[in-house]
């Protein structure tokens, strides 16, 4: 029998340990597993682990089980998880330039144009300079799509704004919010509900009227707007930068290409129940307001004044000044 060269024995051996490499992985949302946006994440664990034959094992933890919403991305960094799915606009607690990761709040109408940023105009570059530089490595994006504010008092236009108590994500959303008249309070997103209930708050923004719908916000709050115009948050996967280096590269390619589909899928499957869900509110008795242009432009000039007080570091300034440059190119803002 001939015998193998030692050459020949390594190769083999490193090409077994290749085939049987595993990846493991502790995921973290802020989303429950009975909204659409939990089942859209459940749905995507099960075909990365599907594509990979099993090579890739996914632990999910929903409603922020393990850490807070804004606590994920650090728990991340430090081991407690290996990933993050919430959003990059919850850390702009340690630096503002994340708030452009996340969401330009106004800057894009669909989820399209913002993906577009993202995969053709350099943008998964940009934002991964930015993680890279806190130790996590930024993987994709899903955009379910403009949000509508849900509130126990009429939200008609930029008046009613007027000493509004709402939930509010961190971030510039406090900011032009507040500059509106409102009163911004920042709190967890699983915290909205008894938040409504016992009258601490007017009203949230929290996400679209379908996952308001999920969360039971329409069951106090009888007043939204629709369609949405006032954000649309970008929900990413990054992973610990260490543990992203180690895997295979068929893997890392694997999480890549499944978030690009998980976009393509919740962005049409949300622009769906979304018109559904807004007929079913206004025949249940939800009061549905759509804008009026010229406070869409009140909304709009805010949001410029808040995006140049937001960008206080290099990094921001050029992560905005690509959103810029990339919708005047398009010809959706002048």
């Amino acid at each position: 029998m001939k015998r193998l060269s030692i050459a020949a024995a390594i190769a083999i051996a490193m090409s077994s340990a290749t085939a049987m490499a595993e990846t493991k992985l502790r995921i973290q949302t802020h989303f429950s597993p009975e909204t659409h946006n939990g089942k859209a994440a459940a749905k995507w664990a099960e075909d990365v682990q599907a594509m990979s034959g099993g090579e890739i094992s996914l632990e999910m933890f929903y409603a922020s089980s393990v850490v807070k919403s804004v606590e994920t991305f650090d728990a991340a960094v430090n081991g407690i998880l290996d990933c993050d799915m919430t959003g990059g606009s919850y850390q702009v607690g340690k630096d503002k330039a994340f708030q452009f990761t996340g969401d330009l709040m106004g800057g894009y109408s669909n989820p399209y144009q913002m993906m577009g940023w993202l995969l053709h105009n350099g943008g998964r570059d940009a934002v991964n300079e930015l993680y890279n530089s806190y130790d996590m490595q930024f993987v994709g994006w899903w955009v379910p799509g403009p949000e509508s504010l849900s509130s126990t008092k009429p939200i008609r236009n930029v008046a009613d704004f007027k000493d509004w108590k709402f939930r509010s994500p961190p971030g510039l959303a406090t900011l032009v919010f507040a500059n509106l008249g409102a009163s911004p309070i920042v709190m967890d997103f699983n915290e909205i509900f008894t938040a409504l209930e016992t009258g601490l708050i007017d009203g949230a923004d929290a996400a679209n009227v379908s996952t308001n719908v999920g969360l039971g916000l329409y069951d106090i709050a009888e007043h939204t707007n629709y369609p949405g115009f006032h954000s649309m948050p970008a929900d990413h996967l990054a992973c610990n930068k260490k543990v992203w280096d180690e895997m295979p590269d068929a893997h890392k390619r694997i999480l890549e290409v499944s978030m690009e589909a998980l976009a393509l899928r919740i962005a049409t499957e949300t622009e769906i129940m979304n018109a559904k869900t807004a007929q079913e509110l206004e025949a249940k008795g939800v009061n549905l307001y759509n804008w009026s242009e010229e406070d869409l432009a009140a909304y709009r000039d805010a949001v410029k004044a808040g995006w140049e007080e937001f960008a206080e570091n290099d990094q921001a300034k050029a992560l905005l000044k690509s959103h810029i440059d990339f919708l005047v190119d398009q010809g959706a803002m002048k």
